[in-house]
């Protein structure tokens, strides 16, 4: 099965697979792994950082941010597709006691404007502003992106008015390759960023949330509080460190080929519309009647896994486990399906 469900489904090559098996380990929790403590410096110098910290998941290195952030009755700005949101159980509420003031932005995407409106006044009855999380790029915005001078405007509101600024950098690297900008560029701008290496740069588990020393001292003791103190994870953080050093020139190809494909289903007469196609992401509506459900059935019976993102949308995801032959054979399998 040619399998586009995420690029989450990605696994680990033969050379990745020998890194982890070679990495030199120890108990992380003692900050005694010297492969975890090579990752998380490299991702900290990538981004023009003080330090950083390994974590399992990426909805946990947001929730440690969120939570290092604020303190209760606080309140987090973002978009109203934000992943923080939508699919992280409402963990800003779990962990933070927070309330979030969400903005409709553009295919995810809030501006500078949207969050100095959303800032509330000090009152007795309001939650205190104080965070604004961007995703970048925004899973369900199909993978549209900030640019660095995008989101200047955004840092600088929130230096005006004291508020921290998070990126959920899930797929940041997808980015990166399409506006030639580097990890410093967005570093400079933001006070944590959470990176994800399991998704496109296809490491088996983990994201690494980074930021100046105080603020990831005080990470480590709430990644601890939510159990996710690891031991030997220098096996991990060796698929890391070998993901960053090798899997970043392939995200271009993805992007490529989910441009390519949302370019042919914009003609196909079962496809209502596709959202703009900037990264990896392709997600389309379908014409009225068809269903995401029964269109998903129908890809499967042509070899392919899609997912179904509301009652009319698909979202495919273009990764590095997928072949030039089987991403031939998605492009000439879509014009010859019959809904």
């Amino acid at each position: 099965m040619i399998n586009l469900i995420s690029d989450t489904i990605t696994r680990p090559d033969r050379p990745m697979l020998e890194a982890m098996m070679t990495a030199e380990v120890g108990d992380d929790v003692f900050g005694e792994d010297p492969t975890v403590r090579r990752l998380e410096e490299k991702v900290a110098d990538l981004f023009g950082k003080e330090d950083a910290l390994f974590c399992p998941s990426g909805t946990m290195s947001n929730q440690i941010a969120i939570k290092v952030h604020t303190r209760p009755m606080d309140e987090l700005i973002c978009d109203h597709w934000s992943h923080v949101y939508l699919y992280e159980i409402g963990g800003y509420a779990f962990h933070s006691g927070i309330a979030v003031h969400t903005i409709v932005g553009d295919y995810g995407k809030i501006t500078a404007n949207q969050v100095s409106e959303a800032i509330k006044d000090p009152a007795d009855w309001l939650p205190h502003s104080r965070l604004v999380v961007l995703e970048n790029s925004t899973n369900k915005g199909g993978g549209n992106y900030y640019t660095v001078d995008e989101i200047k405007p955004i840092a600088q509101v929130c230096s005006a008015h004291n508020l921290a600024l998070h990126l959920d950098g899930a797929r940041i690297f997808n980015v990166l390759v399409e506006t030639e900008e580097t990890p410093a560029d967005a570093g400079r701008l933001f006070d944590s960023i959470s990176v994800c290496l399991s998704k496109g740069l296809g490491a088996p588990v983990g994201s690494v949330l980074t930021g100046q020393r105080d603020f990831i001292k005080e990470a480590r003791r709430v990644r601890k509080v939510m159990g996710g103190g690891m031991r030997q994870a220098g096996y991990l953080a060796a698929a890391g460190i070998y993901a960053l050093d090798h899997n970043i020139p392939q995200l271009k190809t993805d992007n490529n080929r989910a441009k390519a494909v949302g370019h042919i289903l914009s003609q196909l007469p079962y496809v209502k519309s596709v959202s703009p196609v900037k990264t990896n992401i392709v997600i389309f509506e379908l014409s009225d009647p068809y269903a995401a459900v029964e269109f998903i059935d129908i890809l499967k019976r042509n070899n392919i896994i899609g997912s179904a993102f509301g009652k009319h949308m698909v979202r495919l995801v273009f990764h590095r486990d997928i072949s030039e032959q089987q991403f031939n054979e998605v492009m000439a399998v879509l014009p010859e399906i019959r809904v």
